[in-house]
């Protein structure tokens, strides 16, 4: 039987000297007995799976607003292939999978509905601004529970790796580290998958030279910039991608936000000023009706104030949810 202590032992066995052990994890804000068969990285992974806010990324957008071909990506299949990608350099550097994929898991769980969309109005109208990686974190840590206590309880490590996944500070771990170059790996490459899939853009497209240096397909792509992360990587205290395989994924970013995120036809299939509208709407009905909002953000309207409470509220519905409620609070009955 493979026990906690076991797995703990094996770590300082098989991982790398620069890795994260889970016996030196700065630990939780509230003491909790461990358990006997799971290292605390292992249970944060499987709290964050088991949380209500991780399964509603299956219905939140990632770039293009309920798509009719079920094939697109969205937050949730985009969350497992970041996953996945970082979990695999991981295990190629020898740093610990368990960290990595907790953090990977949990990176989005604060993303609005609509996408970036819904991200930016959020943003135009909440006092303080909206940032989705602060909200992920806000959302393990204020409103998930456990069957104990208010917030998930997530060892710092894991809590870091989710904040800073973007933004202005890196990751303290190295494995937070390479869920930060991860993320953007996964979703480039597999945007420009749905947006050749969609007709917005061809393969033929895409700027030569960077496809010279990454790969003409999907896959090679992918593992040849995870061949490079992990060999420009190895023995350092800092994840990174050689200049040459950063630069092209930069200019392929930066192709895709020219020609896709921001393209005249993603935005008239996202319909920006009705999605507007819906988060808009939503924003100032619940801010004058808070007595309507569930219990959980009740709680947090005494402790943080009504805004707060709406915010984290409206932040956390799925598509398809934000639409109906829309549709309950401002359609009249007989025009549905």
């Amino acid at each position: 039987m493979i026990t906690r202590t076991l797995i703990e032992k094996r770590e300082y066995e098989v991982l790398s000297p620069l890795a994260s052990k889970a016996a030196e994890s700065k630990g939780r804000e509230h003491y909790e007995e461990k358990c006997d068969y799971r290292t605390d990285y292992q249970r944060d992974r499987d709290r964050i799976v088991h949380s209500k806010a991780f399964r509603r990324l299956i219905h939140k957008t990632q770039v293009f607003i309920a798509p009719e071909d079920d094939h697109y990506r969205t937050r949730l299949t985009h969350t497992l292939e970041v996953a996945q990608v970082a979990r695999t350099a991981a295990r190629i550097l020898c740093y610990n999978e368990d960290l990595t994929e907790a953090i990977a898991l949990g990176h989005d769980l604060g993303h609005t509905p609509f996408g970036h969309v819904g991200e930016r109005v959020l943003n135009s109208i909440h006092p303080g601004g909206f940032v989705h990686n602060v909200q992920s974190l806000r959302t393990v840590d204020r409103i998930e529970d456990t069957s104990r206590r208010r917030g998930l309880n997530l060892t710092y490590e894991v809590r870091d790796g989710i904040l800073n996944h973007r933004g202005a500070v890196i990751p303290s771990t190295l494995e937070g580290q390479i869920v930060r170059m991860c993320d953007r790996i996964a979703y480039v490459n597999h945007d420009i998958d749905d947006a050749i899939r969609s007709g917005i853009i061809s393969l033929s497209d895409l700027p030569e030279q960077d496809i010279e240096i990454l790969g003409t397909t999907h896959s090679d792509r992918i593992n040849n910039l995870i061949v490079d992360l992990c060999c420009t990587s190895e023995g350092k205290n800092c994840i990174s991608l050689s200049d040459k395989f950063y630069g092209a994924l930069t200019d392929l970013r930066t192709f895709m936000f020219r020609n896709v995120y921001n393209s005249p036809q993603v935005i008239a299939v996202a319909d920006m000023e009705k999605v507007e509208l819906i988060i808009r709407s939503l924003y100032e009905y619940f801010l004058g009706h808070p007595d309507e909002i569930p219990g959980i953000y009740r709680e947090i309207e005494k402790e943080d104030g009504t805004h707060e409470a709406v915010k984290d509220w409206i932040s956390g519905m799925t598509d398809r949810y934000a639409m109906r409620l829309y549709d309950r609070l401002f359609v009249p009955h007989s025009w549905r």
